[in-house]
């Protein structure tokens, strides 16, 4: 584990000017440098580089961090390895952290294993090209499939020839210890000794992030009914197959660069197509879609094609594994290919430009195929058309966003040629009937206005915009002082006043108004920065963007780069070229941090009023606790003529 001592020395050597020049042709503007952004395609420059704060921020794509978040996401590598790349640049040694004695046996019983598939893949490889069973065997096979030199090697291919231990003798032989050959699940070990698990197979290589070999898939080339066509490799300490997409090492970059990942099913689709051209490919290697799988994806891009051969039992089995991505808040297409066709055979078949343009022609939306497959399969015979409709909206109701919903809701209302309210209906069942499933039924009602077809509370009482603009003047100027200023009668002075003057840092003012007030951040991510100011604070520490910045949680650092990134900024001699002084904000910061924490209390306190008016409205019918209720609501609009008197305006609903 890197010590802390190292990461801060990586964070405050590492210039970001420096290590964006790299990669992005950067021009000076003002105090900051622009260019046009590597995460998204842009003619007119929208990357912004703020040597001062030593963050870039992207206004068109949203991107944004310090120069460890540029090389997670350029470089595709995790926030261990970014660390190392920056220290390697700097010339910095990286320093590590004791570990415990369990942990160091556990970190380097995963390294052996590493070093022993590592090992495995360069044999397999090598017994492909080099041997008269390999060429014979393997290598003519992956020739009739049509794989090329470039692609074999390219994907690290290889074969395992068809003896019982002739791998595991010659890995004993170059001192690999049996323990870890065993625990990769290269070798079995029995009563009769230890043999192969992969004889007579050729070999996939299956690859992490870092492209390193964790496992392998095999296949076998003979025809027996008794032994699995496919074999993976067990589970191990370094292979969790869940959390695993063959063909991700090589995709990633195409995934970013096209905003896209075709999913598949096989090994051999995704060297294919690769083969093809088409490079933003995975696949889930035969085994059900799992939630880390679809979140892997989820790291390069929210757009998921799905690849389907015409076997309708095969597409009816996937479908719910396309619920769990919808229920990722991904966005998901279809590509049907033709009867008898699959990704593989259609990409050996035709040219790279074909396959391109059917990929592009034939891509549906998701719900579009799923209604248009059952409506095929339900005729006139309205009871399984009661089932389609249940079934459709049960995908509906996976996704986040409610917008979504809505517009699905509306589209297959005009399919299906049902009445839109009643699909409402439905998915309002469904999606209550999820959230009993995971939390208390006392508190649906009170997420249930994220429900579509539900009537709403109105929208301008969310405080969203309020704490985003406290949060980023707590950001900005924390540690700023503010003054406050009080006129107070002098005792046995014959009414004469003097000015007592309050002075506050922004953080210790926000942080004591709104804790006094017992106000509290409803969005969970400005909570956080909150919490931990207030941690900051009680630990009389300052409150620093760099503090946010290292935050390992990408969420997090992103949005404190954002907060702590102006949109517009003047050019150097902007003042002078037009004559015209804009002031800075810090010149008026106090009426800037006030309001900002009055508006915030304005629109809590109108949604105190708002809910007590419902209340005496209920209490008026049955007449409990009218009077009560009414007595509270006069004091409640007192508090509201007192904020809009410290906000200078008449403060409406």
């Amino acid at each position: 584990m890197i010590s802390k001592e190292t990461i801060d020395k990586i964070f405050d050597t590492a210039r970001i000017d420096e290590v964006v020049g790299e990669f992005v042709n950067l021009k000076k503007r003002g105090v900051n440098l622009i260019g046009l952004c590597p995460f998204h395609n842009e003619k007119t420059p929208s990357f912004n580089v703020n040597p001062a704060r030593n963050i870039y921020k992207c206004f068109g794509c949203g991107k944004g961090g310090t120069s460890v978040n540029f090389i997670i996401e350029h470089e595709h590598l995790s926030y261990p390895d970014a660390l190392r790349y920056l220290a390697k640049k700097y010339n910095i040694e990286i320093e590590e952290e004791q570990i415990s004695p369990e942990l160091e046996i556990l970190r380097d019983e995963k390294e052996s294993m590493l070093l022993v598939n590592g090992f495995a893949q360069k044999y397999f490889s090598d017994t492909l090209i080099n041997t008269e069973d390999g060429k014979a065997i393997g290598l003519t096979y992956f020739k009739e499939r049509g794989f090329s030199r470039e692609t074999i090697e390219k994907f690290q291919l290889g074969y395992s020839s068809d003896q019982w231990d002739a791998f595991t003798k010659h890995a004993l032989k170059q001192e690999y210890k049996e323990e870890f050959l065993v625990k990769t699940g290269l070798t079995i070990k029995s009563e009769r000794g230890l043999f192969d698990r992969f004889k007579g197979r050729v070999m996939f290589p299956i690859h992490n992030l870092a492209g390193r070999v964790i496992a392998f898939g095999g296949r076998i080339l003979k025809k027996d009914e008794k032994t699995a066509k496919y074999l993976n490799s067990p589970e191990s300490e370094v292979y969790h197959k869940s959390q695993v997409l063959y063909g991700i090492f090589f995709a990633k970059k195409a995934i970013v660069e096209k905003d896209n990942c075709f999913l598949t099913e096989g090994y051999t689709d995704v060297i294919s197509l690769h083969q093809a051209g088409i490079e933003n490919v995975v696949a889930s290697s035969g085994t059900a879609l799992t939630v880390e799988q679809i979140r892997l994806i989820s790291r390069y891009t929210k757009n998921i094609t799905v690849l389907y051969d015409a076997d309708p039992a095969g597409i009816k089995a996937s479908l719910r594994g396309i619920d769990m991505i919808l229920e990722e808040g991904l966005n998901v297409k279809v590509v049907l290919f033709p009867q008898g066709e699959d990704p593989d055979s259609f990409s050996r078949s035709h040219s790279s430009s074909e396959v391109l343009e059917f990929l592009r022609s034939q891509s549906k939306d998701f719900m579009v195929f799923k209604t248009g497959l059952l409506l095929g399969e339900v005729a006139n015979d309205p009871i399984a058309k009661a089932g389609l409709i249940r079934d459709v909206v049960e995908s509906i109701s996976k996704i986040p966003d409610a917008i979504t919903r809505s517009v699905y809701i509306k589209q297959c209302s005009q399919m299906m040629e049902i009445d839109e309210q009643v699909l409402l209906n439905e998915l309002n069942k469904s999606r209550k009937s999820s959230l009993k499933r995971i939390i208390p039924p006392s508190d649906v009602e009170e997420l249930m206005p994220d429900i579509i077809g539900v009537p709403q509370p109105a929208t301008h009482f969310d405080t969203e915009s309020q704490e985003r603009e406290i949060i980023r003047l707590l950001l900005n100027f924390g540690n700023e002082q503010i003054h406050f200023y009080d006129e107070t009668e002098i005792p046995d002075s014959d009414g004469k006043k003097e000015t007592v003057t309050h002075t506050y840092t922004v953080a210790g003012f926000i942080t004591e108004e709104l804790v006094r007030d017992e106000l509290r951040i409803a969005d969970l991510r400005y909570k956080f920065f909150f919490d931990e100011s207030c941690a900051l604070l009680s630990r009389e520490a300052a409150i620093t963007p760099e503090h946010f910045y290292k935050i390992e949680n990408p969420e997090i650092s992103s949005l404190a780069v954002e907060l702590l990134s102006p949109k517009y900024f003047l050019s150097g001699n902007w003042n002078e070229m037009h004559k015209i002084i804009v002031p800075l904000e810090e010149s008026n910061l106090r009426d800037a941090v006030e309001k900002a924490v009055y508006h915030l209390k304005n629109k809590m306190v109108m949604k105190m009023i708002d809910d007590n008016q419902h209340l005496l409205k209920e209490a008026y019918t049955n007449g409990e606790e009218y009077l009560h209720l009414l007595e509270y609501q006069k004091k409640l609009d007192e508090v509201k003529k007192q904020i809009s008197k410290t906000l200078g305006i008449d403060v409406l609903r």
